[in-house]
């Protein structure tokens, strides 16, 4: 499981260091592959191959008949591509996918669960929850 937030930097080249926990709670099954996908409120979202074969499959099974289906499949399927992490544990973030997100050279980790994601950090300010009172308030509506 991923969690926590880490400040890290791009280099020139578009690479990225993983943390040493975020990689560190990757399945060694997984191997060096991982998923890279342009995800919502625009950041970028790393999966384990395992768990992205889940969200894969839902995507898969939705029907090519339908528009608004099909529309979605080829969204999803046109905007996440395979990387690998080298042997320094870094993985380049192609270009398109660091304009998708606005990436400069400051970027922030999170770790969410099931996934990571990478953020530019002006932009995922914008994304959390900063007063703990707000943040109890949803925890209640949502979780209790």
């Amino acid at each position: 499981m991923f969690n926590s937030q880490y400040d890290c930097k791009l280099d020139p080249k578009g690479r990225l260091v993983l943390p040493a926990k975020i990689k560190a709670a990757i399945p060694e099954a997984n191997g060096s592959v991982l998923m890279l996908r342009m995800a919502e409120d625009r950041c970028l979202a790393l999966y384990p191959v395992v768990e992205y074969e889940k969200l894969e499959n839902q995507i898969k099974s939705l029907s090519i008949n339908n528009v608004e289906q099909r529309m979605l499949q080829r969204s999803f399927f046109v905007s996440t591509v395979e990387v690998q992490l080298d042997s320094a544990g870094r993985l380049l973030i192609p270009k398109v996918f660091q304009n998708y997100a606005n990436l400069e050279k400051e970027v922030v980790v999170i770790g969410m669960g099931f996934r990571i994601e990478i953020w530019k950090p002006s932009i995922y300010l914008q994304h959390i929850i900063s007063d703990p009172a707000d943040l109890s308030s949803l925890m209640e509506k949502y979780l209790l």
